[in-house]
Protein backbone atom coordinates (compact mmCIF):
# COMPACT_ATOMS: atom_id res chain seq x y z
CA UNK A 1 0.00 0.00 0.00
CA UNK A 2 1.59 3.43 -1.26
CA UNK A 3 0.57 6.00 0.74
CA UNK A 4 1.18 9.98 0.35
CA UNK A 5 0.23 13.34 1.41
CA UNK A 6 0.16 16.63 -0.53
CA UNK A 7 -0.20 20.13 1.17
CA UNK A 8 -0.32 23.47 -0.72
CA UNK A 9 -0.42 26.52 1.67
CA UNK A 10 -0.26 29.91 0.47
CA UNK A 11 -1.44 33.30 1.98
CA UNK A 12 -5.16 32.55 3.09
CA UNK A 13 -5.39 29.48 1.69
CA UNK A 14 -4.45 25.99 2.55
CA UNK A 15 -5.13 22.24 0.51
CA UNK A 16 -4.74 19.14 1.79
CA UNK A 17 -4.78 15.67 0.41
CA UNK A 18 -4.41 12.05 0.88
CA UNK A 19 -3.81 9.52 -1.56
CA UNK A 20 -3.51 5.42 -1.32
CA UNK A 21 -2.49 3.56 -4.35
CA UNK A 22 -3.53 6.23 -6.43
CA UNK A 23 -7.03 6.91 -4.25
CA UNK A 24 -6.94 10.70 -3.81
CA UNK A 25 -8.71 12.45 -0.94
CA UNK A 26 -9.28 16.14 -0.27
CA UNK A 27 -9.07 17.17 3.59
CA UNK A 28 -10.65 20.65 4.28
CA UNK A 29 -8.41 22.14 6.46
CA UNK A 30 -8.72 25.73 7.01
CA UNK A 31 -6.24 28.22 6.42
CA UNK A 32 -4.54 30.00 9.69
CA UNK A 33 -6.21 33.27 10.75
CA UNK A 34 -2.89 34.76 10.61
CA UNK A 35 -2.94 34.32 6.65
CA UNK A 36 -0.36 31.34 6.41
CA UNK A 37 -0.16 27.72 7.76
CA UNK A 38 -2.94 25.12 8.90
CA UNK A 39 -5.40 26.38 10.99
CA UNK A 40 -5.25 22.83 12.60
CA UNK A 41 -1.31 22.22 14.30
CA UNK A 42 0.55 19.18 13.35
CA UNK A 43 0.57 17.80 16.98
CA UNK A 44 -3.30 18.01 16.66
CA UNK A 45 -2.67 15.92 13.02
CA UNK A 46 -0.48 13.22 14.49
CA UNK A 47 -2.70 12.31 17.71
CA UNK A 48 -5.68 12.37 14.78
CA UNK A 49 -3.66 9.68 13.09
CA UNK A 50 -3.38 7.74 16.12
CA UNK A 51 -6.82 7.40 17.34
CA UNK A 52 -8.12 7.00 13.51
CA UNK A 53 -5.39 4.02 13.19
CA UNK A 54 -6.57 2.36 16.54
CA UNK A 55 -9.95 3.10 15.94
CA UNK A 56 -9.59 1.42 11.94
CA UNK A 57 -7.75 -1.40 13.25
CA UNK A 58 -9.77 -2.15 16.28
CA UNK A 59 -12.63 -3.04 13.45
CA UNK A 60 -10.12 -4.70 11.30
CA UNK A 61 -9.39 -7.30 13.59
CA UNK A 62 -12.75 -7.67 15.23
CA UNK A 63 -13.92 -8.83 11.80
CA UNK A 64 -11.65 -11.34 11.42
CA UNK A 65 -12.93 -12.12 15.05
CA UNK A 66 -16.32 -11.61 14.51
CA UNK A 67 -16.75 -9.65 16.90
CA UNK A 68 -19.65 -6.55 15.85
CA UNK A 69 -18.17 -3.22 16.99
CA UNK A 70 -21.68 -0.82 17.69
CA UNK A 71 -19.13 2.23 18.93
CA UNK A 72 -15.77 3.05 19.48
CA UNK A 73 -14.48 6.20 21.04
CA UNK A 74 -10.75 7.32 21.44
CA UNK A 75 -8.86 10.24 23.09
CA UNK A 76 -5.28 10.55 22.48
CA UNK A 77 -3.34 13.30 24.89
CA UNK A 78 0.30 14.51 24.50
CA UNK A 79 2.51 17.18 25.09
CA UNK A 80 4.80 19.17 22.78
CA UNK A 81 7.46 21.37 24.19
CA UNK A 82 9.93 23.82 22.46
CA UNK A 83 10.50 24.03 18.75
CA UNK A 84 12.00 20.78 17.24
CA UNK A 85 11.49 18.46 20.59
CA UNK A 86 9.08 15.26 20.25
CA UNK A 87 5.98 14.92 21.89
CA UNK A 88 6.16 13.47 25.89
CA UNK A 89 3.89 11.24 28.14
CA UNK A 90 1.40 10.44 24.62
CA UNK A 91 -1.49 7.88 26.15
CA UNK A 92 -4.53 7.08 24.53
CA UNK A 93 -7.66 6.10 26.04
CA UNK A 94 -10.84 4.02 24.50
CA UNK A 95 -14.40 3.08 24.68
CA UNK A 96 -15.30 0.29 22.68
CA UNK A 97 -19.30 -0.99 22.92
CA UNK A 98 -19.41 -4.14 20.87
CA UNK A 99 -21.15 -7.44 21.30
CA UNK A 100 -18.95 -9.41 23.20
CA UNK A 101 -18.14 -9.93 26.77
CA UNK A 102 -15.56 -7.63 28.98
CA UNK A 103 -12.52 -9.82 28.28
CA UNK A 104 -13.21 -10.57 24.64
CA UNK A 105 -13.04 -6.63 24.11
CA UNK A 106 -10.14 -6.19 26.53
CA UNK A 107 -7.75 -8.93 24.67
CA UNK A 108 -9.36 -7.15 20.95
CA UNK A 109 -8.10 -4.22 21.74
CA UNK A 110 -4.59 -4.81 23.68
CA UNK A 111 -3.99 -7.31 20.26
CA UNK A 112 -5.37 -3.95 17.86
CA UNK A 113 -2.54 -1.90 20.42
CA UNK A 114 0.02 -4.57 19.54
CA UNK A 115 -0.30 -4.68 15.65
CA UNK A 116 -1.49 -0.65 14.89
CA UNK A 117 0.61 0.59 12.18
CA UNK A 118 0.85 4.56 13.88
CA UNK A 119 1.57 3.27 16.87
CA UNK A 120 4.56 0.94 15.84
CA UNK A 121 6.18 3.54 13.58
CA UNK A 122 6.29 5.83 16.67
CA UNK A 123 7.47 3.39 18.79
CA UNK A 124 10.42 2.35 16.39
CA UNK A 125 11.09 5.32 15.74
CA UNK A 126 11.18 4.96 11.91
CA UNK A 127 13.69 8.00 9.94
CA UNK A 128 12.34 10.79 8.18
CA UNK A 129 14.16 12.15 5.67
CA UNK A 130 14.30 15.45 3.51
CA UNK A 131 13.80 14.57 -0.31
CA UNK A 132 14.31 16.96 -2.92
CA UNK A 133 14.03 20.61 -2.45
CA UNK A 134 13.12 22.84 -4.77
CA UNK A 135 13.44 26.26 -4.43
CA UNK A 136 12.00 29.51 -6.24
CA UNK A 137 13.04 33.07 -6.35
CA UNK A 138 9.67 35.08 -6.17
Amino acid sequence: MKISVRVLNSRGQHQASVSTNDIIHALKIAPKASGYGSSINTGELLFLALSTCFCNDLYREAAKQGIQIEQVEVEVEGEFGEAGEPAQNVTYNARVTANAVPLQIRQLAELTDRLAEIHNTLRTGVPVTLGRLETVMA
